[in-house]
């Protein structure tokens, strides 16, 4: 019989010149994972773990103590001590814990046994620190998981667009760890908004965009709380989702709800910063080893693809958009009305447009000064928004707004007298209109003429009306 002393487990792992500890891992009686005691470790780790995890004048007891005593708890390491101890699996990798401790980790694990009857079992658990990731450590991955991120990286860096290239690579991520659902979801933590960019279901069960529709940004904004001590969050049986839903309840019960029993969710960090998450649920809890180096690693090339989409899609943002009011700018009306001019002299079809001018504007801008009146252009250019939902809206000009439509002649003329009801207020908002339907001959600068035109008629009424106003 094996001698589980804890003088011959002290000795074995003082043999180590690295930090090295024996874990003593306890077993539930329904065969979970139970507490898990650094039952013998030596001086350099206790030494180690005091830089670490101690103020000076802070220095608790490491031998003896569960491991979580001095440091965050993490699911991820009970997960490979258990398997080590109880399975006798041998652990071997290479983690990025710089979140948790501003360093690489490479950590070995070797099982040493259990006595039959017992629920204790125990390992050797010994790991090195890098500041920086070494690729060499890192290139040496078994062949099935370099080949599916080698193929990963062709796919992101052919000639196909992004979206399409990242449905690819999802779709080949949720077959290759067998799960249920795979997504790749983008944060704008500054807007406060999250969006599904690609995802892969297995026979299409379900709409991942319309699960997280119901999804409120604050589940959302509450991983990155979760994750401030772990490089990913992994839930693989109930023990886990005991563990988050003390954390985070909302988001654990929005789990059980859509029936997801095992999940990872792994954030995409770009300048120290959360940019998206990698979120898989529901695959196979036997190759979760696997799976976890594989996501190490493709990480890394999703994070860099995001982050330049996102770079890409915030500066066609800023060419496009008006900063103040949120519409489309005049260069992006220029570029439209060109492309669309083209567009419907070769194909006509009917279209509406409209030139909407905001009277009185200097009148507000000398007697309440320009905060005012740039509230002003906000304001009216959220009533355009609320009216003219499903067409396109411009800043023309400082005071202008242009608004091309290809709703039906009635429906259109149904939203400008909704606009002429809601800005008529002499004192603040008040738009002059024009407007006009073109139903056959796809002239669409000519349509734009005849509204511009059909806007002064009107603006001229008001000033007729209101000769204070004037500018």
């Amino acid at each position: 019989m094996a001698d589980y002393s804890y003088k011959t487990l002290k000795n074995l792992v003082n043999l180590y010149p690295i930090p090295a500890a024996v874990m003593q891992v306890h077993k539930n009686h329904d065969g979970s994972c139970g507490d898990i005691i650094m039952y013998a470790i030596n001086k350099v780790l206790e030494n180690n773990y005091k830089t670490l995890f101690m103020n000076e004048d802070e220095l608790h007891q490491v031998e003896g103590q569960p491991y979580y005593a001095n440091m965050p708890r993490e699911p991820k390491f009970e997960d490979i001590c258990f398997k080590c101890a109880w399975n006798g699996d041998p652990v071997h990798t290479y983690v990025d814990t710089t979140k948790m401790y501003g360093f690489w980790t490479e950590d070995i694990l070797l099982p040493i046994g259990y006595e039959e009857g017992s629920d204790v079992a125990y390992c050797t658990f010994m790991y090195t620190l890098n500041k920086e990731m070494d690729t060499g450590k890192f290139a040496a991955v078994s062949p099935d998981i370099a080949s599916f991120v080698i193929k990963t990286c062709v796919e992101l860096r052919n000639e196909k667009d992004f979206l399409s290239s990242m449905n690819t690579v999802v779709n080949d991520l949720r077959i290759y760890t067998d799960s249920f659902a795979c997504c790749v979801l983008t944060v704008e933590q500054d807007q406060q908004m999250f969006e599904i960019i690609s995802e892969s279901v297995r026979n299409n069960e379900v709409c991942i965009k319309d699960v997280f529709s119901t999804v409120p940004y604050s589940i959302v904004a509450s991983w990155e709380g979760l994750v401030k001590e772990t490089n990913c969050i992994i839930i693989k049986n109930e023990h886990d989702l005991e563990h988050y839903e003390k954390l985070a309840p909302e988001w654990v019960q929005s789990l059980k709800d859509n029936d997801v029993h095992a999940l990872v969710l792994y954030p995409l960090i770009h300048h120290g910063g959360i940019i998206g998450y990698l979120y898989i649920t529901n695959f196979d809890v036997a190759n979760i080893l696997r799976l976890q180096e594989t996501i190490e690693l493709i990480s890394f090339f999703l994070t860099a693809e995001v982050a330049n989409h996102l770079f890409l899609q915030r500066l066609e943002y800023l060419s496009n958009v008006d900063m103040l009011t949120g519409v489309f700018n005049r260069n992006c009306m220029n570029v439209n009305v060109d492309e669309l001019s083209l567009k419907l002299e070769f194909n006509p079809r009917p279209f509406n447009v409209a030139f909407c001018d905001l009277n009185g504007l200097k009148s507000i801008n000398d007697h309440g000064g320009h905060d005012r009146g740039d509230k002003l252009l906000v304001y009216a250019a959220d009533v355009l928004k609320d009216v003219f939902k499903d067409d396109k809206i411009f800043r023309a000009g400082g005071d202008e707004f242009a608004v091309i439509s290809f709703s039906a002649k009635s429906e259109f003329e149904d939203k400008i007298n909704a606009l002429r009801e809601r800005a008529r207020d002499p004192e603040w908002l008040y738009f002059a209109i024009g407007y006009y339907h073109d139903e056959e001959d796809g002239n669409l600068r000519l349509a734009m003429r005849y509204a511009d035109e059909e806007m002064y008629k009107d603006k001229d009424k008001f000033y007729k009306a209101y000769p204070d106003k004037r500018r």
